[in-house]
């Protein structure tokens, strides 16, 4: 399996700056100075006045990421083609490569807001503009001497970040070592006309789960749900708080747009995020939908329908 982790760590570039960096306008929000746009656009605090950029997180703010006219997307083509899994790959190998192309693609989104400014020395996602992990009305907690407990959002993006990576190097979650045998791919499976993949991939029967012939543990479909809805967690955070500044400004909101199309289809595709969870982002996930950026095979079964499917 180790092959799966090659060449998926490179950094991830963020171009150049937006020509027009002025927020969008919408009968919500009048047009704001050239002036007091730039005093804001790092401060690491909130003014007592609503400003272009405490406004990001504003519950009440609007929503520019949810229309259609703020929700490009810098490639073009079926996200399907890089979430389905070939027939001779085993599929617990290719929902660990999955995810850590996922996380790989969320660091660079995650660097963005990072970044320190040398001139005020703050992060643009830093204690005082982000006191607690929000996305919009919601906030996510974490858990702190077994309570759950709200923490800033760096914080939180950080705890995230060092446990999804534990996660990843973790030999006993991500095996890279060889295994005896052969493991039973798709294509493997059909040859031998046995079902290509368990009935309930959250409930496997006890002798046989995904990942099993190439070494991977019993909870790896649960762990690797976990891990995908704590990534989720941070797309509505950088889309609620951050996606005007600094995406906006930077003209980079379409890099970003791309990344979580891609999350949102692999989390569909193989059931790894509750619709539930992802309702502080479902109406940008429903234009992505109708527009069919999420691949329509993502929808109704995934995985799980395509494979029944190839078996008939």
């Amino acid at each position: 399996m180790a092959t799966f982790f090659q060449s998926v760590r490179q950094g991830f570039g963020r171009g150049g700056n937006n020509k027009n960096n002025n927020p969008p306008k919408s009968p919500a929000q009048p047009p704001a100075s050239q002036g007091h746009q730039s005093n804001m656009s790092n401060s690491p605090s909130l003014s007592n006045s609503l400003s272009i950029d405490n406004l990001a997180n504003d519950p009440e703010g609007p929503k520019y990421f949810f229309q259609e006219k703020y929700a490009p997307l810098n490639v073009r083509g079926n996200f399907l083609t890089l979430c389905a899994c070939p027939k001779n790959v085993e599929l617990g190998e290719w929902l660990a490569h999955q995810i850590v192309e996922q996380y790989r693609l969320l660091h660079g989104m995650l660097q963005v807001i990072q970044e320190v400014n040398s001139v005020n020395g703050h992060s643009i996602c830093n204690e005082t503009t982000c006191p607690t992990m929000s996305a919009g009305r919601l906030t996510y907690t974490w858990l702190v001497d077994g309570r759950a407990a709200k923490i800033s959002a760096p914080k939180f993006i950080n705890r995230v970040e060092k446990w999804i990576v534990s996660k990843i190097h973790d030999p006993v979650m991500f095996p890279t070592e060889k295994v005896s045998g052969t493991p039973e791919t798709s294509a493997v499976k059909e040859a031998n006309g046995t079902p290509t993949t368990p009935s309930d991939p959250a409930n496997p029967a006890s002798d046989d789960w995904i990942g099993k012939t190439s070494g991977f543990p019993q909870t790896f479909y649960k762990d690797c749900q976990g891990i995908m809805k704590q990534m989720f967690r941070c797309y509505a955070h950088l889309y609620h708080a951050h996606w005007l500044n600094p995406f906006w400004h930077i003209n980079k909101h379409d890099v970003l747009n791309m990344c979580f199309v891609h999350f949102v289809t692999v989390s569909k595709y193989y059931q790894l995020v509750s619709d539930k969870e992802m309702e502080p982002m479902q109406p940008l996930i429903d234009l992505f939908i109708k527009q069919q950026r999420v691949p329509p095979e993502a929808l109704n079964g995934g995985h799980w329908a395509q494979a029944q499917q190839a078996s008939t």
